[in-house]
């Protein structure tokens, strides 16, 4: 069978066919009819099936009486009540204002409504936030500005349309795949078409670009600033469009004036030149387009950095055209649905402002109550910062991992040890934020949820149900909806049935399509009968529209007309602030940080596929050469990173994409993966005015060489009877993987740097790798081979006590399925591809043990995979285009790059790297 939903990663929003026979889900493949992919996936979306596994599900609620006791496993019921009796004694002793929902863009929009509806409407209080707060509030902020509403004028096909393709903060090659596919077959077929990039470092997207604009962290406004100077100069302003339609430009023109390209070229540290050819390209192309994402937005002046954008669509009249306007991707699948029913602190639903007393009362009367509170609601920081301070006592957590992914990490997680009574709402059992949880409750999760989310173009799909929830696990919305029926008569609301009478998802939507009317997103024609018969459409949908006249609602303001009091865009007149904290001689490296192309946010789902770890298996901090020569820094040792607020210990990585003085860090690794909070143990939690959206995205840092010489690698992977990852069922042994990594996850924190991996494909390995100050105990070593099974006595060993070497080496029906080194790794690497890949070991037996860096004749050591659709290794196109293949032979011979396509531009440049070689 199959049943329609969409991936639950980027806010590209794809279609996908979800394959099951009703108890479990055994494929995935993409929707050819969803408009936002025709059938595409990543790597990602494709593996999907993969993580629908029981084994780290949380599948029934657990309760603790007390802090620092064991959880024990409660029904529903006395959840429910205890819950709501928590928050009530709160509510009534605090007031409303000491309680607060911190949620998420990966609930449906359905969800979003009730969790907002619950807060505003029958608590009293504003504080709902979410984590879209760390991910899109920048450009929900600047489009308000600018423009008058939260409303991205674009959509996809626009990237077929335009002539001069501007990606600023953004690497749409990792972080949307699927978009940058179309922004790919653009190109293709229009090679004259132009590609701006500005981004500190040369990645996969400003590789394949015609102009890569390197600029220094935090200068983005600067540089549009100094594009829109060289409009003026060189008359390619439309005058007549700024006066009929806009506000403000006099005084933006004013403050651009003496921003030259040489005085922003100082400050970007890109040529003049180049900034010139940007502003020609941008100003000459009939259509012209741009694209951002968290590079912009995650920073201290992050809705500036939008509205210094969209001022070059403003001033060139280039906004509501075929292939023209500014277009900001979002991060998560339902951001854009969070913001629509207004589950944030400073919204209300239908997007209305909370601090519009008009909007406020429209609100109150939709929902039926008497008022909805005037005071601001803490949004993500303020919240944690409130709830450190002891102002906020009780925390409801849903479908988000605040334990990874805030900044300043240390006091994050003291705020969440301090709070009185935790709630954690989650599919999940072991992330991070769940240790500070003394309420757990299961959620739903992908492939069995029912409801709508909205793309980044404003596209609205219906997603359907394939499974029943797992255990005793439970739909957000109803979660939501049985806690408000018990809390609503202890905080003497006797009217929480009327409020929550909801038995099924489409009603909830029908109340919220209900609340837009008249509104910008004004969705009052849709319903899921419509969606069902014609599948996503994008908004505004009003009463009386029909799907015949689409093409209306493909791109916005076509008419010049904006959603301001008088119908006018607005110039906005942008900070010159830089970053929030500056490089010095203490902390001379400028760290950003950003995404892998196979991973997603925290790992909770991404991080249950082994193949996933096949194109990056460890978390790095990537810098340049010279930086690591100055430093006697090799590629591959250990690093101590330090920032002002914490410290991790890294593997170091050369990277020639990154220029001197600066350093990139990925923000997926956590404390389930790494002995520390990984990325944000060393970003601040400063943020911009407007959004309240931290500086995620830039940190200064030192970076020392860390002395950890006691070494130890272990791995584990299946015998014959274990099966293989993409086996499903509740006690399939492949598992035992899984589970096996969830035992190892607690042992991070003991070792001075420790790193748990996935590795493998058909028979996947769990990897534990080790560096410590000093001698790793003995006793620490015996508790690890016996929960990994390497302490039988049929096992291969070997110690050199004088030298501090032992090795434990597992072998079964002559397979390496498991591996301790201790104290010397060096054939750590071939190994691993032994144990993966299942290599018989009748003649590797007497070379397994031993100290080689290089693989015997008799093993084969493939590396890293770069092609994780077809399981193509690095090695395999090396040497294909050592025997002078190019990119088209080696599609058509290794077929690498021609099923999600994620792995092209790396290929590319494999190709362009060979080539050169020769």
């Amino acid at each position: 069978m199959e049943t329609k939903a969409t991936c639950p990663y980027c806010g590209v929003g794809c279609g996908v066919l979800i394959e099951h026979d009703g108890a479990r889900i055994t494929g995935v493949r993409g929707d050819p009819e969803h408009p936002a992919n025709f059938g595409r996936l990543c790597t990602k979306g494709s593996t999907l099936h993969l993580t629908a596994r029981p084994e780290t599900r949380l599948q029934f609620p657990e309760l603790r009486d007390t802090k620092g006791e064991a959880r024990r496993r409660v029904g529903w019921d006395e959840a429910i009540d205890v819950a709501a009796r928590r928050f009530a004694d709160v509510i009534n002793e605090h007031g409303p204002d000491a309680v607060a929902f911190y949620i998420s863009g990966q609930l449906l929009t359905e969800d979003y409504y009730v969790f907002n509806k619950l807060m505003k409407g029958l608590i009293g209080s504003n504080n709902v936030d979410t984590n879209s707060r760390l991910c899109m509030s920048s450009a929900v902020a600047a489009y308000k500005q600018t423009l008058g509403a939260d409303a991205p004028p674009c959509s996809y096909e626009d990237f077929a349309l335009t002539d001069c393709l501007l990606i600023a903060g953004a690497n749409p090659a990792y972080a949307h795949p699927i978009a940058f596919r179309r922004i790919e077959d653009a190109k293709a077929a229009r090679p004259d078409m132009k590609i701006i990039v500005v981004d500190p470092r040369r990645t996969d997207t400003a590789a394949m670009a015609d102009l890569h604009l390197a600029i220094l962290p935090g200068t983005d406004i600067w540089l549009y600033n100094a594009m829109l100077n060289v409009l003026l100069w060189e008359g390619q302003v439309d005058q007549a469009f700024v006066r009929a339609h806009t506000e403000g430009f006099d005084a933006l023109r004013d403050h651009v004036r003496e921003i030259t390209p040489a005085v922003a070229a100082e400050i970007c540290g890109v040529k003049a030149d180049d900034i010139r050819t940007a502003a020609r390209w941008w100003g000459e192309a009939p259509a012209a387009m741009s694209l951002w994402c968290q590079g912009l937005n995650q920073s201290v002046h992050g809705t500036h950095n939008g509205a210094a954008l969209i001022a070059l669509s403003l001033a060139t009249g280039k906004i509501g055209k075929p292939g023209s306007g500014p277009f900001s991707m979002t991060g998560q699948p339902n951001a854009m649905g969070g913001r629509e029913v207004g589950g944030m602190a400073n919204l209300l639903s239908g997007h209305r402002d909370l601090a519009n007393p008009e909007h406020r009362a429209e609100v109150a009367r939709l929902w039926g109550v008497d008022s909805v509170p005037e005071k601001p609601g803490l949004t993500a920081i303020e919240l944690f910062d409130a709830m450190h301070e002891g102002r906020i006592k009780a925390l409801w957590v849903a479908c988000t991992n605040p334990a990874q992914s805030l900044p300043e990490q240390e006091r994050v997680r003291e705020a969440l040890a301090r709070c009185d009574f935790v709630v954690m709402q989650d599919a999940y059992r072991s992330t991070e934020t769940a240790p500070f949880a003394d309420l757990l409750l299961p959620a739903s999760t992908w492939g069995e949820k029912e409801g709508t989310v909205t793309n980044s173009e404003r596209r609205i799909s219906h997603v359907h149900r394939a499974l029943p929830p797992l255990g005793e696990a439970r739909a957000d919305w109803r979660i939501v909806c049985d806690f408000a029926l018990a809390l609503g008569p202890r905080i003497g609301r006797n009217d929480a049935a009327r409020l929550f009478p909801y038995a099924s998802p489409e009603e909830i939507f029908a109340e919220h399509a209900a609340t837009t009317r008249g509104r910008d997103l004004d969705i009052a024609g849709l319903s899921y009968a419509l969606l069902d018969a014609h599948g996503p459409q994008q908004w505004p949908f009003p009463e009386g529209a029909t799907v015949a006249d689409a093409t209306a609602r493909t791109r916005l303001y076509a008419d010049g007309r904006f959603p301001t009091a008088d119908g006018r865009a607005r110039f906005v007149v942008p900070t010159g602030r830089l970053t929030a904290e500056r490089a010095d001689a203490r902390f001379p490296l400028r760290m950003t940080t950003g995404r892998l192309r196979d991973q997603w946010h925290g790992m909770s789902r991404t991080g249950k596929v082994a193949r996933l770890y096949n194109h990056v298996d460890e978390a790095r901090i990537e810098l340049n050469a010279d930086d690591m020569a100055t430093r006697g820094i090799r590629s591959g040792e250990l690093v101590r990173v330090k920032s002002r607020r914490g410290e991790v210990v890294l593997r170091a990585a050369a990277s020639d994409e990154i220029r001197s003085g600066q350093a990139f860090v990925a923000m997926h690794w956590g404390a389930n993966t790494l002995n520390s909070a990984g990325a944000n143990a060393l970003t601040l939690r400063e943020f911009d005015p407007y959004s309240k959206q931290p500086e995620l995205k830039h940190a200064t840092v030192q970076v020392e060489k860390a002395e950890l010489p006691f070494q130890a690698l272990i791995m584990r992977g299946q015998g014959d009877k274990e099966g293989g990852e993409a086996s499903g069922g509740g006690d399939d042994p492949a598992g035992i993987t899984l589970t096996r990594a969830e035992a190892l996850a607690p042992w991070l924190e003991r070792f001075s740097y420790a790193s748990l991996a996935l590795a493998g494909r058909d028979h996947p390995a769990v990897v534990l790798r080790i560096a410590h100050h000093q001698p790793i105990p003995p006793e620490w070593l015996a508790e690890l081979d016996a929960l990994l099974g390497l302490d039988d006595e049929h096992c291969l060993a070997y110690s050199d006590t004088r030298r501090g070497i032992t090795k434990r080496a597992r072998i079964e029906d002559g397979v390496l399925v498991g591996l301790r080194l201790t104290g010397e790794t060096a054939a750590a690497g071939w190994l691993r591809d032994v144990i993966v890949e299942r290599q018989p070991t009748a003649e590797l037996r007497r070379w397994i043990l031993a100290p080689l860096a290089n693989p015997p004749a008799a093993a084969k050591s493939r590396g890293r995979i770069v092609c994780n659709c077809l399981n193509v290794a690095e090695s395999d196109i090396a040497a294909a285009i050592g025997g002078g293949a190019g990119f088209d032979e080696l599609q058509a011979t290794l077929k690498c790059g021609t099923t999600c396509g994620s792995c092209v531009p790396e290929i590319k440049r494999l190709v362009a790297a060979g080539r050169s070689a020769a």
